[in-house]
């Protein structure tokens, strides 16, 4: 179990300090409609992270149901292709980062957050969740990595939970600030905010650098044995 829960965890962390949904729950928790479009947004979240995440740990593990010791080929294949593919993500996100004394863009639908419904906020949980390319990859890669692991059908259980959870925090935690932390809520969250802002791009410029180039050894590594 300690090797599947090792092999996942700097995805789960990538995928937790993306600032995207953050801000988005940050920007919707300070709305009317807060309490309940915030919670939508949270359990749409965890549930599509949950679906990727078991869908590729099932198939992996599946493949490799064989009886052989190693992890499937296929899996290995793919965390090549994923290395390559972290390194390519790394570069663009520095590449796109804000420049000094300017700040990140705000995408247009944030500007209208405020006129969500609890539907609108779980199909943009879904979105960023499954269709943003890195929290794809990201969920994708740290699943692969479960399920090449040695570890048991339960470990492999618990380590894909570990990574849900994980990779949710940049939801959970806004929530639970939100509904735990009173009249401080607001100032904790926009602080959060402000820094994900200014240094999510370093952040995550080297945390996909060090994935591509783990994954691209691992694979190597693998497919050479």
């Amino acid at each position: 179990m300690g090797d599947a829960i090792g092999q996942m965890l700097a995805s789960a962390v990538g995928i937790a300090i993306s600032p995207v949904p953050l801000i988005a729950m940050v920007l919707m928790l300070a709305t009317p409609r807060g309490r309940v479009n915030g919670t939508a947004f949270t359990l749409s979240w965890v549930a599509s992270l949950a679906a990727v995440v078991t869908v590729v740990v099932l198939a992996g593990s599946g493949a490799d149901a064989s009886g052989d010791d190693g992890p499937a080929t296929w899996t290995l294949w793919l965390k090549l292709a994923l290395g390559a593919l972290f390194v390519l993500l790394g570069a663009k996100q520095w590449k796109d980062r804000p420049r000094e004394g300017h700040e990140a863009q705000t995408p247009g639908w944030m500007k209208a957050i405020d006129k969500f419904t609890p539907g609108k906020a779980a199909g943009l949980a879904a979105l960023l969740a499954i269709a943003n390319p890195k929290n794809l990859v990201l969920a994708i890669g740290g699943a692969v990595s479960i399920a090449g692991s040695s570890a048991s059908a339960g470990g492999k259980t618990v380590a894909a939970v570990l990574m849900v959870l994980i990779g949710s925090l940049c939801t959970l935690a806004p929530l639970l600030v939100y509904l735990l932390g009173g009249a401080k809520s607001a100032r904790v969250l926009d602080g959060w905010k402000g820094w994900m802002s200014r240094h999510n791009s370093a952040i995550m410029t080297t945390l996909l650098l060090v994935l591509g180039a783990k994954y691209v050894g691992d694979a190597v590594s693998g497919l050479a044995g």
